[in-house]
C-alpha cells in the first residue's frame, strides 16, 4: 500500500475538519480551556500533544502483538508517561517561561482522552505509518483549535499576538478598551462552544447538499 494512499489520505485528514477531536468527538476540553489565555503556550501545548500522540500511537503499534489485552491500558499508560516526560523536561530546557506558563497541564497530557482513545481504538488494530498519520492528523486537529482559540483570547484581551502589539495605540486613545472577560477560563469555555456551533452548522450544512 502506498504511503500516501487515499485511506492513509484519509486517516491523516478526518480529525483537522470532519471528525476534529474537539468539535466532533469533544475531548480534550479542560486543558484547550486552560492553556489559551494566550497563543504562544497554546502554540506549545498543541505541538506537544501532536508529538506524543504520533510517537505513541507508533510505539503502541509496534508492539500491539506482543502486548497482553489484560494489561494493554498500563502499557499505554507507561509509554505516554515516558513520551510527556521526554518533552516536558526539553520544554524546561529550552522554552522555559512556557514551561511555567504551562503548569502542571504538561504533564497531564498523560490523562488527555485524545491520545488514550487513539492508542485504543487506532494503534492497537493498525499498522505503525496509519498510526503515525493519525496520531499527527489527531494532534494537529486539537492544536488547530487551541490556535483558534488562543488567538482570539490574546487579541481581544491583551490587544497582542505572541507578544506583539497588533491593535494600535490610536485605537486606544479613541477609547477602545481590551476586554479583560477573555483572559479567564469563562471566555474560553463561551468561545469554543462558539467555535463548535459554527463548525457543526457548516457540517451539517455540506451534508445536506
Amino acid at each position: 500500500m502506498s504511503l500516501f494512499s487515499k485511506q492513509n489520505r484519509e486517516v491523516f485528514a478526518a480529525p483537522l475538519n470532519q471528525n476534529n477531536p474537539i468539535l466532533v468527538q469533544v475531548l480534550g476540553i479542560c486543558s484547550s480551556l486552560a492553556v489559551t489565555s494566550q497563543l504562544k503556550p497554546a502554540i506549545v501545548m498543541g505541538l506537544a500533544v501532536t508529538i506524543i500522540t504520533a510517537f505513541s500511537n507508533v510505539i503502541i503499534s509496534l508492539i500491539r502483538n506482543t502486548i497482553p489485552m489484560r494489561i494493554r491500558i498500563i502499557v499505554q499508560l507507561v509509554v505516554v508517561a515516558a513520551l510527556v516526560t521526554i518533552v516536558s523536561q526539553i520544554l524546561k530546557a529550552v522554552a522555559y517561561d512556557v514551561s511555567v506558563q504551562l503548569s502542571v497541564y504538561v504533564g497531564l497530557i498523560i490523562t488527555n482522552c485524545i491520545l488514550m482513545g487513539r492508542l485504543e481504538a487506532f494503534a492497537m488494530m493498525n499498522k505503525p505509518w496509519p498510526s503515525f498519520l493519525d496520531g499527527i492528523g489527531n494532534g494537529l486537529g486539537y492544536a488547530l483549535i487551541l490556535v483558534i482559540v488562543g488567538a482570539v483570547r490574546e487579541l481581544l484581551g491583551r490587544g497582542t499576538l505572541l507578544g506583539f502589539t497588533i491593535i494600535p495605540q490610536a485605537a486606544y486613545d479613541a477609547g477602545y478598551i481590551n476586554n479583560g472577560m477573555m483572559t479567564m477560563p469563562a471566555m474560553a469555555l463561551i468561545l469554543l462552544g462558539c467555535v463548535i456551533w459554527v463548525h457543526r452548522a457548516f457540517i451539517y450544512k455540506e451534508e445536506e447538499k
